[in-house]
């Protein structure tokens, strides 16, 4: 396949906006390119390398060769040459690999340059997102949607998944399977207003307490332990005294969803940049700050997968693996369909410091990576995780700093993101001086004006009174008295709320 093929196509993509004929264009695509191609263009279109890192940064960008008059590039042809670029090290490497740039560079078209640019920066954003690519690739390959959809939350490889579904069809698809030492993505949870409206929606319930820690996947086949977080990122260096916990448990094989927590000598919560800080501190120092792990669910035990078994049956199961205290202990639960009961449970979780509660179907299997109707959070405040889309240069005693942030959600098909306000509440002078820094390195445009674009990737949590219809912002919709409550490093753009979860506020 020619690479001029896929430019074209990110091209068209960039201009539509409809999610089905996104789909379309990608599926046509795909049909195109041979199966050992097709892993190289989902990759490539969902803005990814199958090398991760060139080594290459906006500065090894900004002196580039003229564009070539004719297209002539092929997709092997760039995958090589990437793949020559990944392995340079060593004295020269860094020469070597501007050489090799300013080659593929010199033989691209304009719009293949701007494809390259977009892949190797990671900025290719053309509303090419997992759910849409999912889709493609089965319209391209003729596989089921929902095997296609398996296999990549339990492969967390859409590439690997597109040829599996391109060579061997159904079967290689059922060939993805849970695999210990390999992170899965976690299911997510749609939020609920009250505890009331959950339990008429799940019925019979686990009601779970909310902890306001960090998401940890844990895998354990015998003396090998990993930690995964919610972005599937590696932390087991990082967490010595949880890896020291969970091998005390008396099984030896199983993947458990979990959250680690700082709490103080009373038991109560610690703040969330206390848990954050020490989770993501690569040094690891177990001394600084102990965390207890509170288990809430279990995928796999003893050999065998649990996905596909009810809350109940998981639950079950995971009894008589946790205990309830210690350095990691089972969340605590209740099972009812009670409305005044699991009110009264939320009320507990609230005085012992915690967020709210999740009410969880009793009937819901376990999927993974997706925000599924079963599970449903209820937070006496309300919150939505967002994306910043631009930040406004601040006044008085803000001059210098980058402070009113603009908001945004996803569109309910996920193709893009919708502005739904700005705020400058919540922040703290520390905040101030980290967003600056974090949002001019972001930015997407000019830094001397008034309002300054930035990449979508920053994700942050804001607390709000409301929503209100508003005809000032696309979404139709605004929060009322939004503020920051902090900003989310440990979740992906992936997962911010969309427009549907915020116009489910409009009663509140």
């Amino acid at each position: 396949m020619q690479l001029v093929a896929l430019a074209d196509a990110s091209a068209d993509l960039v201009r539509t906006s409809a999610r089905s004929a996104k789909i379309r264009r990608l599926a046509e695509l795909l049909a195109q390119a041979a199966p050992d191609e097709i892993g190289i263009v989902v990759a490539w279109l969902s803005g990814e390398l199958t090398q991760r890192q060139l080594g290459v940064g906006y500065a090894g960008l900004r002196e580039l060769p003229a564009p070539a008059p004719v297209a002539g590039l092929s997709v092997a042809e760039t995958e090589q040459c990437f793949t020559a670029i990944a392995g340079q090290s060593g004295p020269g490497s860094q020469g070597r690999r501007a050489d090799l740039v300013a080659t593929l560079f010199g033989r691209a078209t304009a719009a293949e340059q701007r494809l390259l640019r977009g892949v190797i920066t990671g900025e290719l954003r053309q509303g090419a997102l997992i759910g849409v690519m999912a889709e493609a690739i089965a319209q391209a390959t003729g596989a089921p949607l929902a095997d296609v959809r398996r296999a990549a939350m339990l492969g967390a490889s859409l590439p690997a998944v597109a040829t599996a579904a391109r060579t061997g069809g159904v079967a290689a698809l059922a060939g993805f399977r849970l695999q210990l030492g390999r992170p899965i993505g976690p299911m997510l949870a749609q939020t609920a207003t009250d505890v009331a409206a959950a339990i008429e929606r799940t019925g019979r319930a686990a009601v779970e307490w909310k902890l306001d820690g960090i998401r940890v996947q844990i895998h354990r086949s015998g003396p090998d332990i990993h930690l995964f977080t919610r972005t599937l990122d590696d932390i087991t260096d990082r967490l010595p005294d949880v890896v020291s916990a969970v091998s005390a448990l008396s099984a030896d094989q199983f993947v458990l969803d979990s959250e680690v927590i700082a709490l103080a000598a009373d038991d109560r919560p610690r703040p969330f940049q206390v848990t954050a800080g020490r989770t993501m501190r690569r040094s690891g120092d177990s001394r600084l700050v102990p965390l207890t792990t509170f288990v809430f669910d279990v995928l796999h035990l003893h050999g065998r997968d649990l996905l596909d078994e009810t809350t109940e049956n998981r639950i079950a199961a995971l009894a008589d693996l946790v205990a309830d205290n210690g350095p990691i202990r089972s969340v605590p639960r209740l099972i009812t369909d009670d409305p005044g009961r699991a009110a009264g449970f939320l009320a507990d979780a609230l005085t012992h410091g915690h967020e709210g509660v999740l009410v969880k179907s009793l009937e819901q299997p376990y999927q993974a990576g997706r925000r599924g109707a079963g599970w449903l959070k209820v937070k006496p405040v309300h919150t939505l995780d967002l994306v910043v889309l631009a930040v406004e240069w601040g006044s008085g005693r803000r001059t210098g700093k980058l402070s009113n942030i603009h908001l945004g959600a996803r569109t309910n098909d996920g193709s893009e993101f919708v502005m739904l306000g700005k705020t400058f509440k919540g922040m703290t002078d520390e905040m101030l001086a980290w967003q600056t820094e974090r949002f001019l390195a972001l930015a997407d445009g000019p830094t001397d004006g008034y309002v300054v674009r930035v990449r979508p990737e920053q994700v942050v949590e804001i607390a709000f009174d409301g929503v209100q219809r508003s005809s000032r912002y696309p979404g139709g919709v605004a929060l009322r008295f939004a503020r920051v409550l902090r900003y989310r490093d440990d979740k992906s753009v992936s997962e911010i709320d969309d427009l549907s979860a915020v116009l489910a506020h409009l009663a509140s």
